[in-house]
């Protein structure tokens, strides 16, 4: 029987916490920590860091591994980039991280959106680093377009699995448009372009390494690797739990392939100390 994950993690500063609560809902604003249920949430808001999540909290696509709720997309907030402006300078952050829910209901699938909060952004903290953790925006080239001209430091787009089994992980999302995106966006900007993958889905090693391959071969240059927990029972189930040397192992490797920034761990996720990977 397989022996259930024990992670590790810091108990959070109740005040701190209550602060970084509280400009949340004064904004009325969205973070993946909560809304994914990260293992890290509790470290990331006792040192006043999250990821937002814009266009709402439900997703058009129903992913196996993913705990954000699905179904149809909800009216799009035209406040929202000035909320996610000011309540970033509130929080004094330095580096940002904006990601989305997928918003197939849409015609440029959010990519606007996702521009006007860059805007709003870097007009109230003119100094402040953005990373946008992009949907796949079914590789339609003008939404890309708009987001490559919003000019941010680095662009993200999670491969999150192996090809094999992409389409059972990912039934709504497609591997080879994942990895298109990824090479448009390495193509054409001159951000930082970065991705993850997650183990104990059920891959092999070398299935791995071929993805980490692949990902390199179009212009992804930073790598975050982590396991994979099952969010409720009624997830993709956790085939293996990897042990800590295997991510140290798979790093070198990675470094060694020729990617210049990964951060692997059974913890890791994709924006986990975004901020410190490829300074």
């Amino acid at each position: 029987m397989m022996q259930p994950f024990k992670p590790k993690v810091k108990a959070p500063n109740p005040k701190e916490l209550q602060v970084i609560q509280k400009i949340l809902a004064k904004y009325r604003l969205t973070t993946v920590c909560e809304a994914a249920a990260c293992p890290n949430r509790a470290e990331c808001y006792a040192r006043q860091s999250a990821t937002f999540m814009i266009l709402g909290n439900t997703c058009t696509r129903s992913c196996s591994f993913c705990n954000v709720k699905s179904g149809r997309g909800e009216r799009v907030d035209s406040d929202e980039p000035s909320n996610l402006a000011n309540a970033i300078a509130a929080l004094n952050l330095a580096y940002v991280v904006v990601t989305s829910v997928d918003r197939d209901d849409l015609d440029d699938y959010g990519a606007a959106h996702f521009a006007a909060c860059v805007r709003a952004i870097q007009q109230r903290v003119p100094e402040i680093k953005i990373e946008l953790l992009t949907p796949d925006f079914r590789l339609h080239k003008p939404s890309l377009d708009t987001i490559i001209a919003s000019d941010v430091h680095k662009l993200a787009h999670n491969q999150e699995t192996v090809r094999r089994l992409s389409k059972s992980v990912r039934p709504q999302s497609d591997y080879e448009r994942s990895l298109k995106v990824l090479e448009y966006y390495a193509k054409y900007s001159h951000a930082k372009i970065k991705s993850s993958l997650m183990v104990g889905l059920g891959e092999s090693v070398a299935e791995l390494r071929e993805s980490m391959r692949e990902l390199l071969d179009v212009g992804v240059r930073e790598l975050t690797i982590g396991q994979y927990l099952q969010p409720t029972p009624k997830h993709h189930c956790v085939e293996k739990y990897y042990e800590s040397a295997f991510f140290e192992d798979i790093k070198e490797e990675a470094f060694a392939m020729g990617f210049e920034a990964v951060a692997s761990g059974a913890l890791v996720r994709s924006s986990y100390f975004a901020e410190e990977l490829g300074r």
